[in-house]
Order: structure tokens, then sequence, then C-alpha cells
């Protein structure tokens, strides 16, 4: 399964989102710091779930980095999060 994948099913199952958009922007990297051939190092994500209201930045972007623990540690080295609350 294409990371890319696997990142949007850990970050459905880990926050019961309503939504969420992974990007890869890995062509970007393209001879940067642990960009790679065949890409699939840099991502973007976008996710909106109750599960960080009332929570700071830092705080939610610790429970996604904590979600994709094993994709940041097997290749994935960059991670741009967004995360949202519904209304």
């Amino acid at each position: 399964m294409p990371v890319l994948d696997t990142i949007k099913q850990k970050l459905q199952s880990a926050f019961d989102t309503t939504d969420v958009e992974v990007i890869d922007e890995s062509h970007q990297h393209a001879g940067h710091a642990g960009a790679r051939p065949g890409g699939e190092t840099h991502y973007a994500v976008k996710i909106t779930s109750k599960a960080f209201a009332g929570l700071s930045r830092v705080q939610c972007h610790k429970l996604v980095y904590n979600a994709l623990a094993e994709e940041l540690e097997n290749g994935v080295h960059a991670l741009k999060i967004e995360t949202i609350v519904p209304k």
C-alpha cells in the first residue's frame, strides 16, 4: 500500500475524522535532505476531528506524530500538519 494511503487510513482510524487530506509533496523536495528516489518522504496533512478540541497546536501535532510514529521512523522525512476542530 502506498505510504499516502497508509497515513490517511491511520489518521482516520486514530481520530474518528470528519475529513482527512494527505498530499505527497516529495517532488518539491528532490535533492534536499531526506529526499530519496521514488519519493514518499514529504507529506502535508490536513485533518479535521473533534479529538483536537481544547488542545494547543503543539498537543495536536504530538497526537498526529504519535499516530504516524512507524511511518516517521521508516522513511517519512517531513510532515506538514494542519489540524482543525469541526464546528
